[in-house]
């Protein structure tokens, strides 16, 4: 039972970063928060340096995961957008398709079959996004929020691009069995090291913004590294104990817990209707993973 514990740590880590993630987007730009985030992660991550084993590490390993934390930055600015732009009980539940979309290309270009579980499992995750999206009589109104909302748009845009990190994480801890060890401290050194980019090229005044944050600001962000450090680990030591598939089952909970109360602490509407959605499709989502 110990994995269970260790998971569900995880899962309640997530939620919280989840709803810290929310409220401080109030008060700070979607790119800003982004890269302040990512450098005080790093900063988190230091000590899981000193336990990589740099012998076995690979140069091409490490060029892979660089250019998949290109698009995971990407990815996660259109998350933050999203959640800054939408209700969190609205925004959040959406990334639950994210398994379902990376089966789906899985089955186009890697060759994998597609199981009757996957297949139940991507049907729910629909049903549950078409609940979700569902505010009136219109039975098409869900597929034109979809069309014409930008902070949709952000959201399908992470999604495509979870799904190819996804896939590429697939290929580097099987193919080139880099260490998750190793994973966590270099995404978050390559993650922060984008996002700066970023700002350099995009937004300069970021940097003259920073001395200007009140205490408060900081403690959130604070927060928010720490509760996103501490839940990929504690994701990965539970891997270790048990079979991945358990483990993730589990941490789904992490956005029926964010959903729930994250929407009553902003005073979110309809969130019965969103918390039976986000039910559903975090049990698609399990499903898929049997």
């Amino acid at each position: 039972m110990t994995w269970f514990i260790i998971a569900l740590i995880s899962a309640v880590l997530s939620a919280t970063a989840s709803i810290f993630e929310k409220k401080i987007l109030f008060r700070l730009g979607a790119l800003e928060f982004s890269f302040l985030a990512a450098v005080l992660t790093l900063l988190f991550s230091i000590p899981f340096f000193f336990a990589v084993d740099y012998a076995s590490l690979q140069l091409n390993s490490l060029l892979v995961l660089y250019l998949k934390s290109i698009l995971g930055a990407l990815a996660f600015w259109c998350v933050m957008l999203a959640i800054k732009n939408m209700e969190l009980s609205g925004a959040l539940p959406l990334l639950v398709l994210t398994p379902g979309i990376v089966a789906f290309f899985a089955f186009l270009f890697l060759g994998e079959a597609l199981s009757n579980f996957e297949i139940i499992g991507m049907i729910l995750l629909l049903a549950g996004t078409y609940i979700l999206e569902r505010r009136g009589k219109d039975f098409f109104e869900p597929f034109i929020i979809f069309i014409k909302s930008r902070n949709h748009h952000y959201i399908f845009f992470a999604l495509s691009l979870f799904t190819i990190t996804s896939l590429a994480d697939k290929w580097l801890l099987r193919d080139f069995q880099l260490e998750p060890t190793a994973f966590i401290p270099f995404q978050h050194l390559f993650l922060a090291v984008n996002f700066l980019i970023i700002v350099l090229v995009k937004e300069t005044n970021v940097f003259n913004n920073i001395k200007n944050h009140s205490t408060d600001i900081w403690l959130f962000v604070i927060a928010v590294s720490i509760f996103t450090v501490g839940y990929r680990w504690s994701q990965v030591e539970a891997v270790k104990i048990a079979p991945v598939a358990l483990v993730l089952t589990v941490k789904r909970s992490s956005v029926f817990f964010a959903t729930i109360i994250g929407g009553k602490i902003f005073k979110e509407h309809h969130l019965l209707r969103k918390a039976i959605a986000t039910l559903i499709m975090i049990g698609g989502a399990v499903i898929m993973l049997y």
